[in-house]
């Protein structure tokens, strides 16, 4: 097995262990998928890995439901550098105006790893949300959004958005989806990355 196979099956590795460690409260092992400058990108939160993990942590106490479930990779890997491609769904579960509902939002999972004292880990996470879709866990319940909330997100992520704001989360606009401005940029950046931009998230 040449060393690009088996970098990429260590970094299939970690994007795997991300979502079961993390969907398990799994907080310590958690830690392990990161560098300790890394950074998490995702509709209610932007910023460090390890402040990332913590509200993680009490949201999980707090009973918030959110889960992921992954599908193929593409990895590209240059020297210590990778980037790393995964289709994911997004599934939580929140009340949204006494209703209980469901959202599955449908995507991949855009990551910047790179190579450390031989070990590979995420770098920067910046989730790319493409199509989802908003169900009541009960279908005899009747749900009326209010359409002025759900037009202030993009399509990829507008029920998510929705729920997650109605659930008291502040979620942030403009966010990659699967084609637009925002993803095109993203895709520059990975690229710059691989090239060996200063940082991930660098153009340049």
């Amino acid at each position: 097995m040449d060393d690009a196979i088996q970098d990429r099956l260590r970094i299939r590795e970690v994007v795997e262990n991300w979502a079961i460690w993390r969907d398990a409260g799994d907080w310590e092992r958690f830690k392990s998928v990161w560098h300790p400058d890394g950074t998490m990108m995702a509709t209610w939160f932007q910023g460090p890995a390890e402040r990332f993990i913590e509200v993680s942590r009490e949201g999980w106490d707090k009973g918030v439901s959110i889960l992921h479930f992954l599908g193929g990779s593409s990895i590209d890997v240059a020297g210590t550098r990778a980037i790393a491609q995964t289709k994911m769904t997004i599934s939580q579960r929140a009340t949204v105006d006494g209703v209980g509902c469901d959202v599955v939002c449908t995507g991949r999972f855009y990551d910047f790893f790179e190579e450390r004292s031989e070990v590979w880990a995420i770098v920067l996470r910046q989730p790319i949300y493409e199509k989802d879709r908003l169900d009541a866990v009960d279908p005899a319940a009747t749900l009326a959004l209010d359409p002025v909330l759900l037009a202030r997100f993009p399509a990829g992520y507008r029920h998510l958005g929705y729920l997650q704001t109605k659930a008291g989360f502040t979620v942030k606009t403009g966010l990659p989806g699967l084609t637009g401005e925002a993803v095109t940029r993203l895709y520059e950046e990975g690229a710059a990355w691989l090239n060996g931009s200063p940082s991930p998230g660098d153009p340049r």
